[in-house]
């Protein structure tokens, strides 16, 4: 959660709402911890990979369940091209075709990585995110003591209410997309010790951690940039440490931007790869992704076909596209998350079932609120990935039928 996207989403989000992105990030800070709450209890109780993939299988049904994942796989593998753009961006101020190159060069370096096992991801993720957390907390020094920030760059509290109700729900639904990295730590329940317990805990805890960075971090780019400023900006955090009176701060900015963009690529990969394995043994994918490295234990099958996948968003689409179409995908998996959650028995619940209630609301009304290009786009992936498992669920049915003496 602490990645690419406290040094990207500010942008679209003040682009949307101005100062009202603030509204729009405790909205989102809200709904997150309504699905990290039941995250949490799915995957305590089923503590395999796949994530709500397998949850909605198991609790709703296999087209729910299929649902999920598709949401899942679609949208995070946007979120992988977003991560390398934001890398790109911060590393590499120009020019476009560099970036783009430098983009493919992260996600085949990192999906490499992830090849040799989860060891290794969780010790350089450990190593990125500490980097992360130094860098931001630079920015915030710097934006205090530049001198520049103001309270006058918020607008008063009439500018709160800039982007309207639409444009505010807008932008919780774009920020929700950094808070999303939670469902990372359920689709990875078979490499986890003592599930049940660890991973019950982890979520709550890294979403609170994730809250206050990006309140605190937020909070104080828009006091030195303001709305505008950081609506316009490619990479909103150097422009916050630039408007603030601290330029000397903005090559650090950049390094924090690009290793926070590589932990979170990172994380990405290995989930998605995970949640492909997981459809792909129950033939909802291609089987040839269900294939487990024989000494690392990795889907290195699922792993290679999305770091091409991304290599080819990244040479053809731009952020703010994929950050959206991103947005929807993980709303929906969220959305059946909550519905799955909901329908757990007494026995298995860890927190009131109102809680899932409000957040399956909430990820619908944001949804609807994304940007209209977003739920286009996520429309017509979803009905093509609902179409495709049906024709192959019909093609499977009359060969077995034909098949039968």
């Amino acid at each position: 959660m602490i990645g690419a996207g406290v040094f990207a989403a500010f942008g679209p989000a003040a682009r949307a709402a101005g100062t009202g992105l603030l509204i729009g990030l405790v909205i989102a800070a809200f709904l997150a911890y309504c699905n990290a709450t039941a995250s949490a209890q799915l995957a305590a109780t089923y503590p395999t990979s796949g994530g709500t993939y397998v949850y909605g299988r198991e609790q709703l049904g296999h087209w729910w369940g299929f649902t999920a994942g598709w949401g899942f796989v679609v949208g995070k593998t946007a979120s992988c091209a977003a991560m390398a753009l934001t890398f790109a961006t911060y590393a590499v101020p120009g020019p476009w075709w560099a970036q783009r190159l430098v983009a493919v060069a992260g996600v085949i370096g990192l999906a490499a990585l992830n090849y040799r096992g989860i060891t290794r991801t969780a010790a350089l993720t450990r190593v990125l995110v500490t980097a992360t957390l130094i860098a931001l907390a630079t920015i915030v020094v710097g934006i205090a003591v530049g001198g520049e920030a103001s309270t006058g760059n918020l607008g008063g509290w009439r500018a709160l209410g800039t982007g309207g109700i639409y444009g505010t729900l807008q932008a919780a639904g774009l920020l929700f997309f950094a808070f999303a990295g939670f469902a990372r730590i359920a689709t990875m329940g078979e490499e986890v010790r003592d599930p049940q317990r660890t991973i019950l805990r982890a979520i709550p805890v890294a979403l609170g951690i994730a809250v206050v960075v990006y309140v605190v971090v937020g909070g104080a780019a828009l006091l030195a940039a303001g709305p505008e400023r950081l609506a316009a900006a490619a990479a909103p955090l150097t422009e916050a440490v630039t408007a603030a009176g601290s330029p000397a701060l903005a090559p650090i900015v950049r390094i924090g931007g690009a290793l926070a963009s590589l932990g979170a690529l990172l994380a990405l990969i290995a989930g998605v790869g995970r949640t492909s394995l997981a459809m792909a043994r129950n033939h909802d994918l291609p089987h040839w992704l269900a294939a487990v490295h024989p000494r690392y234990q990795v889907p290195h099958h699922a792993e290679a076909a999305l770091a091409v996948i991304v290599s080819v968003l990244v040479l053809t689409t731009d952020l703010r596209s994929v950050i959206g179409f991103s947005s929807f995908g993980v709303l929906v998996y969220y959305l059946i998350a909550n519905l799955s959650a909901a329908s757990q028995p007494a026995e298995h619940r860890r927190w009131p079932r109102a809680l899932n209630i409000i957040g399956a609301a909430g990820c619908v009304t944001l949804v609807v609120t994304l940007p209209l290009p977003a739920v286009i786009t996520g429309l017509v992936m979803f009905a093509l990935g609902l179409l495709g498992r049906l024709l192959v669920r019909r093609s499977t049915a009359a060969e077995r039928t034909a098949a039968r003496p």
